[in-house]
């Protein structure tokens, strides 16, 4: 690690050298990392939503991919889904108590990523000037 930066130990992380550490956590990472996975809680901070009140909230998400995200993020304990009896079935789907021990580092993201973004622009800009044919768009 570089002076000045505080190392993994200090930050109750471990170095992936031995795969297990990283294993164990590589699905939970995965679910809550997903882009669609963060925007869904993001928009459940304030309490239950429909479905098609979420997909509305959350620009260019497809159906299918938020009723796939929802199912797991239900399966991993993290949204809760709630079916009114009325004709027809009305649904919700709101943050359990797990759920919302993650609105405090997604918050924290967010944060880094609006403080840095100028900064990856310019980035991005500069490498792609550098390397025209390495341009890839899932950035």
């Amino acid at each position: 690690m570089s002076p000045g930066h505080p190392d993994l130990p200090a930050l109750g992380l471990q170095a992936c050298a031995e795969p297990s550490p990283c294993v164990e956590v590589k699905d939970v990472l995965a679910r809550v990392g997903d882009k669609w996975s963060l925007y869904v809680v993001v928009n459940l901070h304030a309490g239950p939503l429909r479905f098609n009140e979420l997909k509305r909230r959350i620009d260019g998400v497809s159906q299918r991919m938020l009723t796939l995200t929802l199912r797991g993020l239900e399966r991993d304990g993290l949204v809760s889904r709630t079916v009114y009896p009325t004709q027809p079935p009305s649904v919700t789907y709101e943050l359990t108590a797990s759920g919302q021990t993650l609105l405090r580092p997604v918050a924290a993201l967010v944060r880094w990523a609006q403080a840095h973004r100028d900064d990856i622009e310019q980035s991005r800009h500069a490498f792609d000037a550098q390397h025209p044919h390495a341009h890839t768009s899932g950035a």
